[in-house]
């Protein structure tokens, strides 16, 4: 084989290397973007389990509290209780949210919001219970809480945006298929007034 030829191949070799490593950087790029994205995405899930625990540590003592008052209608603070029972027992894989589990996650939590704002309509039947500076402590941490929910859902679904985007970005959505680990992110999805804060707590 003379030089030219030989000279030919050598060449052929160094770009065939050279496009090996330039595909490796630019694989490990996509990758190590997609992980830090996807900590990210876990980060913010966990603060909303976070406030969403933290509003389910209150439901005990509005129990104490609601109980002290003996003709307050039972079955309301009942449900709310049955209703927090189903809220904590749904629990969510942060490495593999799927839409299923996040609509089920939401389900129940939507269920204890409905249960604590009827529970809410029904105190303002009872004065001194409104009145009661354990309740009024309550409702305040309530709000503070709703809020923070709000808050941390906004900061889920654009972080999971972000995620999504990035993936389904050509060509990073064939690197994101071929390893099969970074799947796409559910969205919370807004309920109806979910935009205005819960109004329970009114001076007199």
């Amino acid at each position: 084989m003379n030089n030219k030829g030989c000279f030919g191949i050598g060449t052929i070799g160094l770009v065939l290397i050279g496009i090996v490593i330039v595909l490796f950087f630019w694989g490990k790029g996509v990758y190590n973007t997609l992980v830090t994205k996807d900590q990210e995405v876990q980060s913010k899930w966990s603060n909303i389990e976070t406030v969403y625990q933290k509003r389910a540590n209150l439901i005990p003592n509005l129990e104490r509290t609601v109980k002290s008052y003996a003709k307050f209608e039972q079955e309301t603070l009942t449900k709310v209780i049955e209703a927090r029972s189903k809220a904590t027992s749904v629990n969510i894989d942060p490495s593999n949210i799927t839409e299923a589990d996040l609509a089920k996650f939401q389900a129940a939590q939507g269920e204890l919001s409905g249960a604590l704002s009827r529970l809410m309509a029904v105190v303002e039947s009872y004065p001194n219970l409104k009145a009661d500076q354990q309740f009024i402590d309550f409702q305040r941490e309530y709000t503070a809480i709703e809020n923070s929910i709000r808050t941390e859902t906004v900061y889920y679904n654009d972080s999971a945006k972000d995620f999504n985007t990035y993936r389904k970005s050509f060509p990073n959505n064939i690197f994101a298929n071929f390893f099969g680990d970074f799947k796409d992110k559910p969205y919370f999805k807004a309920e109806a007034g979910a935009q205005k804060a819960p109004e329970v707590f009114k001076e007199e």
